[in-house]
């Protein structure tokens, strides 16, 4: 059974254990929650899911109950305990460590290329949603498909479409990787402690191979550059990357803004230089 609000309270009361502000810890306390995240994952038997910041195991709970084949990784040493009492019953495997410095490799396992697939559902904290989403699209590609709950900024962010107020480095990046979309929205009611801000659901399926053709470190070096003074016109931000025949040749207008560029946009833009 999944964690309610009491139940929550209660583990923590009974460790002497608080929410941690420094580790940005917010726990979900609604099984309706936890378990609709978990159907909107698509998880089930045979699936391989990793959970990143499991917390006390609310969600952990929903995702083994699936019939899916759990990691936990909870990088707080005072949790773990706990943690491990809730959740290996079930047969969890918890693994300590950071997201951000995590072997992977270790943890996921080997396994022939298009075997060795896993899932990434998990509750991030603001201050490591965007890095990790983008270090593991870009370094870990046993991780296939993501259903993350994210501050909701960050997840219209990550999903965002060219033209929109939202569309940034993030955007362009998630879409040279994978196929995001926004698919639910979460109250803070549900959390404790009550966050001020509402949450939102993403959902990211990998390409398999990206859609454009350009070296990465040269495409999102220039998106870096113009998105750092994005009120700046492109034939501006990136004067000293791009001279004025490179814009011709790739067909982008040098008196754009970079929100106004698609990813086979920059991809062209890239390639001229």
């Amino acid at each position: 059974m999944t964690l309610t609000r009491r139940q929550v309270r209660e583990l923590l009361d009974e460790n002497g254990l608080s929410p941690s502000r420094a580790l940005g810890q917010n726990f979900v306390a609604d099984p309706n929650t936890v378990r609709r995240i978990a159907r909107l994952a698509g998880v089930g038997p045979g699936d391989r899911v990793v959970e990143v910041g499991a917390g006390l195991g609310s969600l952990t709970v929903a995702l083994a109950e699936t019939g899916a084949e759990v990691t936990a990784v909870e990088v707080d040493r005072h949790l773990l305990p706990v943690l491990r009492s809730v959740v290996e019953p079930l047969g969890v495997r918890v693994v300590e460590g950071d997201a951000m410095t995590l072997d992977w490799g270790r943890v996921l396992g080997g396994g022939a290329a298009g075997e060795n697939r896993w899932a990434l559902v998990a509750n991030l904290p603001y201050n490591v949603a965007t890095p990790l989403v983008l270090e593991l699209l870009a370094r870990v590609p046993a991780i296939d498909r993501m259903l993350v709950m994210v501050q909701r900024e960050v997840g219209e962010r990550l999903a965002a479409a060219p033209g929109s107020k939202a569309y940034g480095i993030p955007s362009v990046k998630v879409a040279y990787w994978a196929d995001a979309e926004v698919v639910g929205r979460v109250p803070p009611t549900v959390f404790v402690p009550q966050p001020r801000v509402e949450s939102a659901l993403v959902r990211l399926r990998r390409l398999p191979e990206p859609p454009v053709d350009s070296d990465p470190q040269r495409l999102f070096r220039l998106v870096e550059t113009a998105f750092g003074q994005r009120r700046k016109m492109l034939r501006r931000s990136l004067a000293s990357l791009v001279d004025p025949a490179a814009f011709e040749r790739a067909r982008v207008r040098p008196d754009a803004r970079p929100e106004e560029l698609s990813l086979r946009d920059w991809d062209r833009l890239a390639n001229s230089v």
